[in-house]
């Protein structure tokens, strides 16, 4: 078991990649055998093309506040006039997508959170026809992912209302950037890079949900983090080395979630959600009610 991203990347050598390291640490918590475990995985895997696919489609939510942006997305994708690049654009996309459909109360795969869902789905399926991504790859991409993100689940936070969107949207985005760097051959060191450069750029995002929902700015944000992803994986794999050591970083993270104010953290007291449009759209959706 490692309780750091030292720890995951001295033991990682062992084993033939991250990914077999958090099978086999998998394996000793669940009592499950490989197989069970992989095959568990490839049900996420299959909740996460499904999201994607219905939300590009075009969904809205229960309240009506968010949807059909993954699918004005798409459009804009197939126009060819993009200023962004296509792989980074469809990761955005999917991201929406997914988190749209989560708005509207559909099935998606909680990566390591519902608000938070979009981030490695989107990466994935971007990333997957860019790195020819077999169902195999998919599916230790997915580990690579919950291994870091177990790191920062133990050290830090992972919830909105404990840390702050940093720990969730900033969290997700550093797992699919670790699991980005291994996917295109990186090491493990320079996936422990990238979550670095990661949270150090996401540290500090207030969470804000406008009416409490998970809908405003959190489906947006989820864009944000699919592409800072793609950012810190490419600044890692061209050998850059964030100065603050990765671990030190989630424990920062950490350190700015405790100090964040109360009202920064998924109650719906501050930023957007206090906003005159956020108050009003609140009010309209109580004389709904």
């Amino acid at each position: 078991m490692f309780l750091s991203i030292k720890e995951l990347i001295e033991q990682a050598q062992a084993y033939d990649s991250v990914a077999e390291l958090m099978i086999a640490t998998e394996m000793t918590q669940s009592g499950r055998s490989r197989e069970q475990i992989r095959e568990l995985m490839g049900r996420n895997l299959a909740v996460m093309a499904q999201s994607i696919e219905q939300g590009v489609a075009g969904v809205t939510s229960v309240t009506g506040i968010t949807g059909g942006d993954a699918k004005k997305l798409n459009d804009y994708l197939n126009s060819g006039r993009f200023l962004s690049g296509d792989t980074v654009l469809t990761a955005v996309r999917n991201a929406i997508a997914t988190n749209e459909v989560n708005a509207k109360m559909g099935l998606i795969c909680a990566t390591p959170t519902a608000g938070s869902a979009g981030v490695v789905a989107g990466v994935l399926f971007a990333a997957k026809d860019r790195l020819q991504l077999d169902y195999e790859a998919q599916l230790d991409f997915l580990f690579t992912a919950g291994a870091f993100g177990l790191v920062i689940a133990n050290n830090a936070s992972i919830s909105g209302a404990e840390g702050g969107c940093q720990a969730e949207v900033g969290s997700a985005s550093a797992m699919a950037a670790a699991a980005l760097v291994c996917a295109s051959g990186g090491t493990a060191a320079q996936a422990g890079e990238a979550v670095a450069i990661t949270l150090k750029n996401m540290m500090g995002l207030i969470c804000d949900p406008v009416a409490g929902l998970v809908e405003v700015p959190c489906v947006k944000r989820n864009a944000l983090g699919s592409s800072q992803a793609f950012i810190s994986a490419d600044m890692a794999l061209a050998g850059i080395q964030s100065v603050i050591p990765p671990d030190e970083v989630v424990d920062a993270m950490y350190q700015v979630g405790r100090q964040m104010p109360s009202i920064f953290k998924e109650t719906a007291e501050g930023g957007l959600a206090v906003t005159p449009t956020a108050r009003r759209l609140q009010a309209e959706l109580m004389n709904e009610a």
